[in-house]
């Protein structure tokens, strides 16, 4: 395994899931008051953004990581930024379910990279 591709591939999918994560759902904390769509025009500009790192991201990891392995760090990643975002910027309680849901994923981790 080449733990460079595997460490540019997760830390741009980190970074996409940022924006990811904002343009879905931030709008319905900050936008609410607005006409749907004018948040969907901005979370469309907040998308582009994550775009810009997510192509590049399954660009690199593929051919060290096959299309299952790169969809499942995607999903792992992406519970492991939408949770502070549900808690910290939604204001949201956490749930003992998060835990339960991150169990599930790492459980798909360990089949989807098991030789």
């Amino acid at each position: 395994m080449n733990w460079n591709v595997l460490g540019q591939t997760a830390g741009l999918l980190v970074l996409s899931n940022v924006f990811m994560t904002l343009a879905w759902y931030a709008h319905l904390k900050d936008l609410r008051d607005k006409p749907w769509i004018i948040a969907a025009l901005v979370s469309w500009g907040i998308a582009l953004f994550e775009y810009l790192l997510q192509v590049p991201a399954n660009r690199i990891g593929y051919g060290t990581l096959s299309l299952p392995q790169l969809k499942i760090m995607q999903e792992v990643i992406t519970l492991a930024v939408f949770v502070p975002f549900v808690v910290l910027y939604m204001k949201q309680p956490i749930k003992l379910d998060y835990l339960w849901a991150a169990l599930c994923m790492m459980g798909a981790v360990y089949f989807i990279f098991r030789s």
